[in-house]
């Protein structure tokens, strides 16, 4: 198989792993850019792909909360109970990480992300290659976030020795972050679990404090190259799509309908605008709670980094 190949061979996979190759990576939130964790070189190859800063941590996606364990000098209370709940799911922890987790994963922080996901393909991999895979999003950095394997063909072609096809994300945003670090327990990142869950089962900062330590912390993220503008409803959008000039090409999106379902789409539906040539994307904000709260956190980002292209 050539490099920047699309297949379904799990085999192969672990095999390009174990060798210490990067390969695209599905999971139920967005596909990740893998690479065996305790690989020193292997996990350098992700930031050189990506263009990642070297000080942004990734997360370690692992096949059991008993192998996550491992990977921590002292595991939390709240990460037990978040983890018992939660996984296997679209949640990440962040705990103390063990002596002998590699300095290029953790960003040279003392901390490190941890997830199991949920999804039989990710699983059969991590089962078979017996150790933690690093895998951020599989994009350039800063840019839309892949849901399918083909998205992260054409963002990244050659450049991954194998793409793991292992069909479209069922859930197409990114995991809920939660720093359980210290005595404070925070939301580092919004995403498949909401902020209402887990204050159900642990105490939850009411504001984000400290400086960005996980992934998805930057105020400019997951960004298309269309301008993009987001509004609170769809009068909002009629309204600005009649300001416009006709020579413009402008689409509206409506993010408020159905949010779960938007989920799903929004990160493809950016990526059609950008193929189909469309100037602004005018996109209608869903409610501030369960995962609208992780789709507005998308899109603010998105609109910021969509703005500071253009200029």
């Amino acid at each position: 198989m050539k490099s920047g190949s699309i297949g379904t061979d799990t085999d192969h996979a672990i095999e390009v792993l174990r060798n210490g190759g990067v390969i695209g990576f599905p999971t139920e939130t967005v596909y990740g850019l893998a690479a065996d964790a305790s690989n020193s070189v292997a996990v350098n190859r992700i930031f050189d792909i990506k263009g990642r800063p070297r000080n942004h941590p990734l997360i370690v996606h692992l096949p059991s909360l008993v192998e996550a364990r491992l990977w921590s000098a002292d595991w939390s209370t709240s990460a037990e109970i978040l983890a018992a709940l939660f996984w296997p799911g679209p949640l990440t922890v962040i705990v103390a990480k063990a002596l002998t987790v590699n300095h290029e994963v953790t960003g040279g922080l003392e901390t490190i992300a941890l997830r199991v996901p949920n999804h039989a393909v990710a699983l059969e991999v991590l089962r078979g290659l017996e150790c933690g895979v690093a895998a951020p999003s599989a994009n350039k950095f800063g840019k839309v976030s892949p849901t399918t394997a083909e998205h992260v063909l054409n963002d990244l072609g050659s450049e991954v020795d194998y793409i793991l096809d292992g069909g479209p994300c069922s859930i197409g945003l990114e995991s809920t972050i939660v720093d359980c670090s210290a005595n404070i327990i925070q939301i580092l990142r919004p995403g498949g679990i909401s902020r209402e869950l887990v204050s159900q089962v642990v105490p939850v900062a009411e504001q984000m404090t400290g400086p960005s330590r996980a992934p998805g912390m930057l105020d400019s993220h997951y960004a298309p190259t269309c301008r993009l503008t987001v509004v609170a409803d769809v009068n909002e959008a009629q309204a600005l799509l009649a300001t416009q000039a006709v020579t413009q090409q402008v689409r509206i999106i409506d993010g408020s309908s159905d949010p779960t379902l938007f989920a799903t789409q929004m990160y493809s539906q950016l990526r059609q605008c950008d193929d189909d040539g469309i100037d602004q994307a005018i996109v209608v904000l869903p409610s501030p709670n369960g995962i609208g709260t992780a789709i507005r956190d998308r899109l603010l980002k998105a609109a910021h980094g969509a703005q500071t292209q253009s200029h």
